[in-house]
């Protein structure tokens, strides 16, 4: 075998050894429901359709309606920007469902700048600084919990991981789609802090 050939495979083992790890290392963290009493609710963006939130949003929103019910956290904190074409933000069209379904808006806080999860974790911190809130849970999919978490606490944010008990990713093929985008992009992140 050629010392090109023996590297490149060796290469490849090594390509697939992280992906599997990493794989590993996030879907071990998926079942971590770290909830505790926190200050507010951090919902990490998903796609609105029109003025309703998707079925991926929804089960966010409304995992977060429960612990603002229980009064485990006093606010809520909406991130997500406007999808190509839309008429509201995501973090607008969550703020319309809570107010729907009996959050005062006094407890509810939005931006609507973000377009990634990078960006949501930004946009989060810096209303978590402006209104003086301490600690956050963070609500999102399971499978997005170690990235995200992940982000908040490297941003110098108590954080804890709150993931949706349901989830609109139910099949296999959806739950392996989400883990391998998740696998690439937390490795970027790993590698250049995006």
């Amino acid at each position: 075998m050629r010392p090109l050939f023996k590297w490149l495979i060796r290469l490849v083992l090594l390509l697939i050894l992280w992906v599997a790890g990493m794989g590993i290392y996030i879907a071990q963290y998926a079942g971590r429901d770290e909830t505790r009493r926190a200050d507010a609710a951090v919902v990490l963006g998903a796609a609105a359709w029109h003025t309703k939130p998707s079925p991926v949003l929804q089960e966010r929103l409304n995992h977060a309606l429960e612990l603002y019910r229980k009064g485990v956290v006093g606010k809520l904190i909406f991130t997500g920007g406007f999808g190509e074409g839309a008429v509201m933000a995501e973090s607008e069209v969550a703020r319309d469902f809570a107010i729907a379904h009996g959050v005062p808006r006094r407890d509810i806080l939005i931006e609507k700048a973000s377009h990634s999860t990078r960006e949501n974790v930004a946009e989060a911190c810096r209303l978590l600084r402006a209104g003086r809130l301490e600690s956050c849970l963070l609500v999102s999919d399971p499978l997005h919990m170690r990235r995200g978490v992940r982000m908040m606490r490297d941003a110098g944010v108590p954080c804890f991981s709150s993931p949706t008990g349901t989830s609109a990713y139910v099949s296999w093929a959806a739950k392996a789609g989400f883990l391998m985008r998740e696998v690439v992009f937390f490795t970027a992140y790993l590698i250049a802090g995006k």
